[in-house]
């Protein structure tokens, strides 16, 4: 893993992803554009254009992430058009869509994003990863918890040999508490958005401002049993079942969607 003495100033950052990276639910009214969600990786280009303006460059941002992709897709056509782009620090998040799947083979995976990743390097860009997060409080998911352990270990593998950067979510526990996790419980609120930006700011080397993204939440109230198992339902009707249905259909909530950033440009000063 990279550990420069003096932390790189990146100038042209490219996020591919899925909705992770696209930044679902983030609807942070301040931060929002256009009807599209805002985000971990809005919100780290917005911290890396200020470091940079402080060193008199430019900086200029594109996110070609999108809801539902598997690793196939991030590593394949989203990468190929991000470096077109020439960019000299990429964000790679991919395989939490695959690793859903029960028979996901995951020395595949990691084989397809080490090759990424080293296709990345060899372009002189740096790198930007990120484990999951611990599934293990997460109902249904928990299922998936050594599928995720396994993928995380072989993230940190293929960032210390190819000098990449990690997000350590996994190790993140604050991201453990469901008040970061917006009510489909798979995508981070405003707030979780904001203190993965902050980790992967810390993660290439610059100190954040904000000193509190490690830090728990205060606890929250005590939920009645009762309370609980509606609220359970509630969300498997919801969302749980338009979900199965649509991997029984062989759709994707990504199918019509592109790109919410496909070009390099400055941030919006407003």
């Amino acid at each position: 893993m990279s550990q420069q003495a003096t932390p790189r100033v990146w100038t042209r950052y490219v996020a591919i992803g899925d909705s992770f990276t696209e930044g679902m639910c983030d609807d942070d009214p301040a931060l929002a554009r256009g009807g599209e969600f805002a985000g971990w990786a809005d919100r780290l280009a917005a911290h890396l254009s200020e470091i940079a303006a402080s060193h008199g460059e430019g900086f200029g941002y594109a996110n070609l992430a999108v809801r539902g992709r598997k690793l196939a897709d991030v590593v394949g056509p989203q990468l190929s058009d991000a470096l077109a782009l020439e960019p000299d620090l990429v964000s790679i998040v991919g395989g939490g869509n695959d690793i859903l799947r029960p028979k996901a083979d995951l020395d595949a995976l990691a084989l397809e994003l080490e090759a990424a990743v080293a296709r990345i390097r060899e372009t002189g860009a740096d790198v930007l990863m990120a484990t999951p997060v611990d599934p293990a409080d997460a109902p249904l998911v928990k299922a998936t918890r050594g599928r995720a352990a396994i993928h995380s270990a072989n993230i940190w593998s293929i960032a210390m040999r190819h000098d990449a950067h990690v997000i350590d979510q996994w190790g993140l526990r604050a991201l453990r508490d469901w008040r970061m996790w917006s009510e489909d419980r798979i995508h981070m609120t405003s707030e979780g958005h904001r203190r993965v930006a902050l980790a992967a700011l810390e993660a290439l080397g610059h100190p954040a401002a904000e000193h509190d993204w490690q830090a728990p939440l205060d606890p929250a109230p005590p939920i009645g049993r009762r309370e609980a198992l509606q609220a359970n339902a509630q969300w498997a009707k919801e969302y749980v079942g338009p979900w199965v249905h649509r991997r029984l259909t062989g759709r994707s909530s990504g199918d019509t969607r592109h790109a919410k950033r496909p070009e390099v440009t400055p941030l919006d000063p407003s």
